[in-house]
């Protein structure tokens, strides 16, 4: 079998492409020339994707959370994931004010379920289980607590917070609309008919 292969390779190069139409042996060497030595670092396969940012100033990949900077996202903004075998670097769709478009370079975790968090790129979020994301420098300052009196309850408590319920309606009974549509309510009695 061998000898027959070895003795097929001289007949098949000198024979022309039927694609390319030139004889195999000729382009053979012609492309061997072309090829240049393989570099001498090994070639990195990173794979990108597009995550979106959460709340908490996490981007979920692989299975895993990393963290980026607070103060550089938003909440469900896009970020671009470069993963490679062992580390997960995350890249803003904008270069900031630097050129930069790098926001965080983390190890990747191995497993599912693992949350690699630095915890300096929480800088400016409230403390607790809500955390918010922010774009501004500006420290959030705790909300005001309005003194509880007697008459407002948690509803009021919210309507108070709204800008809508700052305008000033103006009020008017009920009987003003029974007059406008010609309704009574079913409470009322019948006038009786005066006699003619």
């Amino acid at each position: 079998m061998d000898a027959a292969f070895t003795a097929w390779v001289p007949l098949r190069r000198a024979q022309i492409h039927k694609t390319h139409r030139e004889v195999i042996a000729e382009r053979a060497a012609r492309d061997h020339a072309a090829l240049k030595p393989l570099p001498p670092t090994p070639y990195l396969v990173a794979e990108r994707q597009l995550r979106h940012v959460g709340k908490d100033c996490l981007v979920a990949f692989d299975g895993n959370l990393y963290s980026v900077p607070a103060r550089r996202v938003r909440a469900r903004q896009l970020v671009e994931v470069r993963a490679m075998k062992s580390q997960v670097m995350l890249h803003a769709p904008l270069a900031d004010a630097h050129g930069s478009t790098l926001l965080a370079t983390h190890p990747r975790a191995i497993g599912r379920g693992a949350c690699v968090v630095d915890e300096s790129h929480w800088d400016g979020l409230p403390t607790g289980k809500n955390r918010r994301t922010t774009t501004a420098d500006i420290p959030i300052q705790p909300r005001q607590e309005r003194p509880r009196t007697e008459e407002t309850g948690p509803l009021q408590a919210l309507l108070n917070r709204a800008a809508a319920t700052r305008i000033e309606v103006g009020r008017r009974p009920l009987s003003v609309y029974d007059e406008l549509t010609g309704t009574r309510p079913f409470t009322t009695h019948r006038a009786t008919k005066e006699p003619s």
